[in-house]
């Protein structure tokens, strides 16, 4: 194979040459840091390459593979690490000017587990200041640009770690989602995005270990490679509370399209109301239902009615912001975006009673979610109101649907994607087609609480059902 052609094959593939001793991993991690070198100017989706450590690393398993030693389950695969999560001696800015030399002495539990199946980092991804928003730019680095348009948005906040994936680069990436950060920029990039049940990967960096509401979560371009991340990042750790006693199932072998959805409800909802979608995501929605009936299942739609939650989001992910980076904010006032001063400015105005009413919402809607899976097996819902905004998009600008424009982008582009993570059940956003505009489009299915890989199975049956898998960008 040429080096070209290695950038384009699947974790599961790579893992099975590899294993067969058709491709080395000092070839496959040639041609991504090549792709990477070349690709960085146009996309902008790297705040770092780790080219010579990655070298040395395939190297070894490279070495280790030909002495017939016993190898990971991701031995010598390339990965990339969004730049808010923690990597030992490869600096860590969370995409903030006063972080720009920071370096990590230890891995996050996730990244550790990877490094621990023989992954090999190549780079860390870009994320807007402390994935603080949509949209993936920063005083730090600039714009990240869609792989599929240069001219629109890669989502956020890890629109650099979907990116990534999307051209090509490295065909896994650690990501974070605490609002819709990792199924946001998986929709506008055309990839599988997966937010898992609170604790079913450890988060080491949680400031508030129980009331968190961030994860830790895998991009991939298929669900088998997303299944093979989870079994490696997966399983309990001391550090995160909600990790303990959650044995970690076998990702691998339930996430192969296999059976039907015969036996199962899907209860679907196009939007909360008065929140609009474009004409194009609904087409793309009813024939991802169209779908999902054909596998088999039962389908029930489901009123929107009170699920119009971004004013709770904000006032518990705001107000954790505002406790975290007041100080920081203060001392480096000229270093930080507009758009990140202005969100923590937002919260000055929550008190402390308004943030305990919403962490009492928060309990009623898990159990309204947990009610509604009472009654069917999945939710599915657009993953987002529209396709990808404008490169130049503000996030306290206006947003365009189908010619109209409304204010505030969180609420009218993602309102199904903010729930979930308060939630904590698992979420998928999933492709599903392309808009007029030539751009993915995704579908977001949710599971029963940490019945993440049940959901990965029916994951991989709709992703079967069409065939996207060999679509790239141009």
């Amino acid at each position: 194979m040429t080096s070209g052609d290695l950038c384009f094959l699947s974790a599961a593939e790579l893992r099975a040459r590899i294993a067969r001793k058709q491709v080395s991993p000092v070839e496959v991690t040639s041609a991504v840091l090549a792709r990477a070198e070349a690709l960085q100017p146009k996309l902008n989706c790297f705040i770092t390459l780790c080219g010579d450590e990655a070298m040395a690393q395939a190297r070894d398993a490279e070495r280790k593979l030909m002495a017939g030693e016993r190898v990971g389950l991701l031995h010598g695969i390339p990965f990339t690490v969004k730049d808010i999560v923690n990597t030992k001696g490869v600096r860590t800015t969370f995409g903030a000017v006063p972080y720009k030399d920071n370096v990590p002495d230890e891995d996050a539990v996730a990244v550790a587990r990877l490094r621990a199946q023989g992954a090999i980092l190549i780079g860390k991804t870009t994320t807007p200041e402390f994935g603080s928003k949509c949209l993936t730019d920063s005083p730090l680095f600039g714009r990240t640009r869609n792989a599929w348009d240069g001219q629109r948005s890669s989502g956020g906040s890890s629109g650099g770690a979907a990116v990534a994936v999307a051209s090509g680069i490295a065909p896994l990436a650690v990501a974070t989602d605490g609002g819709g950060s990792t199924r946001i920029p998986a929709a506008c990039n055309g990839l599988v995005g997966l937010k898992q049940s609170n604790g079913v990967i450890a988060h080491s960096q949680a400031p508030d270990a129980f009331g968190n509401q961030t994860y830790v979560t895998p991009t991939t371009r298929s669900v088998a490679d997303t299944a093979l991340m989870m079994q490696a990042m997966a399983g309990e750790d001391a550090c995160d509370p909600w990790s303990i006693g959650i044995p970690a199932p076998d990702f691998i072998g339930t996430a192969a399209p296999r059976g039907d959805l015969r036996g199962q409800k899907v209860l679907y909802c196009l939007s909360p109301p008065n929140r609009p979608v474009s004409a194009d995501v609904a087409d793309a929605f009813k024939a991802s239902l169209d779908r999902l009936a054909g596998l088999g299942a039962e389908l029930e739609e489901f009123s929107g009615d009170g699920y119009d939650i971004e004013p709770i989001w904000r006032a518990i992910n705001h107000t954790v912001w505002r406790t975290r980076f007041a100080k920081l904010a203060a001392e480096h006032k000229g270093d930080l975006s507009e758009a990140f001063l202005k969100q923590l400015a937002l919260a000055t105005k929550v008190t402390g009673v308004d943030y305990q009413e919403a962490m009492f919402a928060r309990s009623t809607l898990f159990r309204r979610v947990q009610s509604l899976l009472a009654r069917g097996s999945l939710l599915a819902v657009p993953t987002l109101t529209r396709t990808a905004l404008p490169i130049d998009q503000d996030l306290f600008g206006t947003i365009e649907i189908d010619g109209q424009h409304f204010d505030s982008v969180r609420p009218h582009w993602f309102p199904w994607t903010m729930l979930f993570n308060m939630t904590g059940h698992p979420a998928i956003s999933l492709p599903c087609g392309f808009g007029r505009d030539g751009l993915p489009i995704g579908l977001q299915l949710v599971g029963r609480f940490r019945a993440d890989a049940e959901l990965l199975r029916v994951s991989a049956l709709f992703e079967a059902s069409q065939d996207l898998l060999s679509r790239w960008p141009g």
